[in-house]
């Protein structure tokens, strides 16, 4: 009998779950169906969401995009407190495509019109968010679905806190014009509500089955228009007998009005407070108009790519016959997370461009092109004392996500490596190899396909300078004047300008004082033979080595701070072998690493101190250096950093310092930096924002009143 009374409970929870989700995909499906009739010509809309309760409010956006409002860019917003979200939506996405390819799915009953799209759409837009491999990181990870079309932005943890440490949008078009709130377990208190307000337009659009009437009168003062959705679902309407209720009570319309302007004035009110305690790290967006990029490499032509998503003019300068001729032309680029065992923020934004990086590699390759990589993992092994103990206290730190890093036995590291590791270690199943010249190639071919996007070669930029609020290049010619000066090839004007030439990012008088400084790595390739040839995963250890491609292995890589030149070195390349031997000794398949052909490539990388990347406006620090001539070491010195815009070139920007793993952190940076200049919401919090800021090195000390 107790077995029965439980099955029959079990029975009755299950069913109450389904009628639980029907409703609230109705409620889904029917605001999207309003969103469709709302703004069927909007060029650019921007939808925030409350709660992440099921994969199909995730499959109704990319459809709804695609089929209802192809010519619309979509910006999606969801934020959600519950991390196992993730979990139950991976599970839930298997188990679509698994119906789907029994051919169950396509028999079910839809639940709109907006629903109705083929069973190819819905395998289509299944197997984009199961390619994104979603992750149960904190912060926010950016998915760009559709061909560039949807932009779906996932924050993960508190979203009291997520909505606070989002910065407003620059340009009005980039507010968010409607919001769905999807669970009852977050609940809309006042606070939440302003933060939403914060980031939403006049009158923007909310809808909810959970909010109470003191919720709805909150939301009213905050300036939000509670939508009325049409429905035969009689759930639907019951829903929306609060807000009906309140209707009848509604105020005259000079009461309205003065009720709008109050709420559009504290709105205003927060964004202002939140600029004014953050303009030391200004965030800028661009003018209107051309956009000149320098650079030949990873971050020139992935900003290339972001920019032509939004349909921007982009004018790249390379200094080269081509594309990756410095330190982007590696063979074989690892991409794997740097973990800190605080999980700070530099390892949240490691983690987030790890993911994004993925996402856009796998994206371009199902778009037909061809980018050499090896998706196989990164496995992470000491190579003394220190460093295991160092590798055992991230591991031992933090909850990690399996997908991000887990712990590895000795003989688990050699069946990954498939060649015998036998030492324990950290494995990142997400991470592995791609060929940076083909990852650079791609981003601006693609980019070059979508947007008027071109690339000048053999131009070598000598100097910049700003004139009447235009930018302006000079490239020298190979021809003197007959006085003997060098004569110039002018370039411009151009609104904007950004710097993400690597190891040139400092060779300009605006930029000059960067704190990025070059190192020399030499690369060694070897050959693959023997029992070397089987390694399945990339070692990172005392140095790095990766599974064969075409036939070579790259390992690696010097770091030689301020090189005299760039020539091959064969003590370095003796060195990339001891770094090996160091790493695993007594190992037969190390003595298969032959160096004797003195096969190699040099680059240099720009490197910061705190070993994250550059992104954002270009600090003026001639100005910043007098100011500070003038206000420092006291507390009024403090306050005058603090109440004050920092000092910047308007319309320079910078994006470089990239490093060593700058394929694992470049891309992001790059869709980062074009979120703002495009004046949108930036898929970056602002302590992530206050980290990448190039004049974050000068600012940490001015607002605490330190020396420089």
């Amino acid at each position: 009998m107790p077995k029965v009374r439980h099955r029959v409970n079990s029975l009755t929870q299950e069913r109450e779950e389904k009628m639980v989700n029907s409703r609230i995909c109705s409620h889904f499906d029917s605001f999207h169906e309003q969103i469709a009739r709302m703004y069927p010509d909007k060029k650019k809309l921007s939808l925030g969401q409350i709660g992440l309760c099921d994969v199909q409010q995730l499959l109704s956006v990319i459809i709804l995009q695609q089929k209802s409002m192809a010519d619309t860019r979509f910006y999606v917003k969801v934020f959600e407190a519950d991390y196992s979200a993730i979990e139950r939506i991976n599970l839930q996405l298997v188990a679509l495509q698994t119906q789907y390819q029994k051919g169950q799915a396509c028999q079910e009953p839809a639940h709109t019109d907006l629903d109705s799209g083929s069973c190819l759409d819905k395998q289509v837009a299944i197997k984009q968010l199961i390619d994104a491999k979603l992750v149960a990181i904190p912060g926010c990870q950016r998915l760009i679905l559709n061909q560039g079309r949807c932009l779906i932005d996932l924050y993960l943890g508190d979203i009291h806190s997520s909505l606070s440490n989002t910065v407003a949008p620059a340009y009005q078009a980039s507010y968010i014009h409607a919001w769905l709130h999807t669970s009852d377990q977050h609940s809309l208190d006042e606070q939440t509500l302003w933060q939403m307000a914060k980031l939403s337009s006049n009158a923007a659009m909310l809808s909810s089955l959970y909010m109470s009437q003191q919720q709805v009168n909150l939301a009213q003062v905050a300036g939000f228009t509670l939508t009325d959705i049409s429905s035969t679902d009689a759930s639907l309407k019951d829903c929306l007998l609060d807000a009906r209720a309140a209707e009848k009570t509604s105020p005259s319309p000079a009461s309205a009005q003065l009720n709008d302007e109050i709420s559009q004035q504290e709105r205003q009110a927060l964004r202002q407070a939140q600029a004014n305690g953050f303009q030391h790290y200004p965030q800028l967006p661009a003018k209107e108009g051309e956009i000149a990029v320098i650079g030949g490499g990873i971050a020139s032509t992935h900003l290339a790519l972001s920019l032509a998503e939004r349909n921007k003019s982009v004018r790249l300068f390379c200094q080269d016959e081509a594309f990756s001729q410095q330190a982007s032309g590696n063979k074989q680029g690892a991409i794997y997370p740097l973990l800190t065992p605080d999980n700070g923020t530099l390892s949240q934004y490691f983690q987030q461009g790890l993911l994004f990086t993925r996402r856009r590699l796998t994206t371009l390759i199902d778009e037909g092109f061809n980018i050499a990589n090896e998706l196989c993992g990164v496995l992470h092994t000491g190579h003394d004392e220190r460093s295991r103990g160092r590798i055992n206290r991230i591991i031992s730190a933090q909850a990690w996500p399996k997908e991000i890093a887990h712990r590895v036995s000795a003989q688990e590291a050699s069946n990954l490596a498939s060649i015998d590791i036998d030492q324990e270690g950290v494995f990142y199943p997400l991470g592995g190899w791609i060929s940076p010249p083909d990852f650079t190639q791609a981003a601006f071919d693609k980019a070059s396909q979508i947007a008027d996007v071109s690339a000048l070669f053999n131009c070598n930029i000598t100097r910049i300078e700003q004139s009447q609020g235009q930018w302006y290049l000079y490239q020298n010619a190979d021809a003197h004047s007959k006085n003997g000066s060098v004569n110039e090839v002018k370039h411009g004007p151009f609104s904007t300008l950004v710097l993400a030439n690597g190891r040139g990012l400092t060779q300009f008088e605006q930029s000059k004082l960067l704190p990025a400084t070059g190192f020399r790595g030499q690369v060694s390739h070897i050959p693959a033979r023997n029992e070397l040839a089987k390694l399945t995963t990339v070692l990172c250890s005392h140095g790095y080595l990766t599974p064969s491609n075409d036939q070579l292995h790259c390992t690696g890589a010097s770091y030689v701070k301020d090189p005299e030149h760039l020539d091959y070195c064969p003590n370095e390349q003796l060195d990339n072998l001891k770094k090996m031997q160091h790493s695993f000794e007594n190992k037969a398949w190390v003595d298969d690493i032959d160096i004797t052909g003195h096969s190699a490539r040099v680059g240099v990388r720009m490197v910061t101190r705190d070993h994250a990347p550059m992104l954002g406006c270009a600090p003026d620090t001639h100005v910043m250096l007098e100011n500070y001539q003038l206000h420092q070491h006291t507390k009024a010195s403090i306050k005058f950093w603090k109440d004050n815009p920092a000092p910047i070139h308007h319309g320079l920007f910078i994006l470089g310092g990239l490093g060593s793993r700058g394929i694992t952190t470049g891309p992001l940076a790059a869709e980062a930096l074009a979120s703002q200049l495009c004046g949108e919401i930036i898929p970056l919090d602002m302590a992530t924002l206050a980290l990448l800021n190039p004049n974050r090195m000068w600012m940490r000390k001015l607002i605490k009143g330190k020396a420089l």
